[in-house]
């Protein structure tokens, strides 16, 4: 059974508080990296995800963590593979874990260990963030949550 960690986001008129879904799953992924852990990396469309494929580049100035877009790099694919929109023919497999940044629960979510997703700050973000969660507990997923302003990633 699937395991799901919702990271509540912190928000408010302090810009230096405010975070990005995009920068926790860059530490979230290179930490998953360092650990040995595949990773796949589920954005809401190619523009985001080939957005995201530009931040882990830039990243950590002294590290490199290996990733690709989908149809991309290595046959098997990098340990963080980069996709949107995924057709049947191209479910990523082999991973371990699951970083969601698109607004709704990709169909293949269940055969992740693990599954990272987020709570953001704004209203209309947040009330898809409760849609969300509420489908990962039909598919029997185990949820829990963490506060970012209270426990830092």
């Amino acid at each position: 059974m699937a395991n799901a960690t919702f990271y509540l986001l912190p928000g408010g008129s302090d810009s230096a508080r405010v975070t990005r879904p995009a920068d926790i799953a860059c530490q979230a992924a290179a930490r998953a990296y360092r650990k040995g852990q595949r990773v796949f990396v589920h954005c809401a469309s190619q523009a985001d995800a080939e957005a995201l494929d530009e931040q882990l580049w830039q990243f950590e100035p002294d590290s490199f963590i290996p990733h690709n877009l989908v149809g991309e790099g290595p046959q098997g694919g990098a340990p963080v593979e980069i996709g949107w929109a995924m057709p049947n023919a191209a479910l990523p497999v082999n991973r371990a874990l699951l970083i969601n940044l698109a607004p709704e629960v990709p169909k293949f979510a269940v055969q992740f260990a693990h599954i990272i997703d987020f709570v953001p700050a704004d209203e209309q973000a947040k009330a898809q963030a409760r849609k969300r969660f509420a489908h990962y507990r039909q598919l029997g997923v185990n949820l829990t949550t963490q506060d970012l302003a209270r426990q830092p990633f």
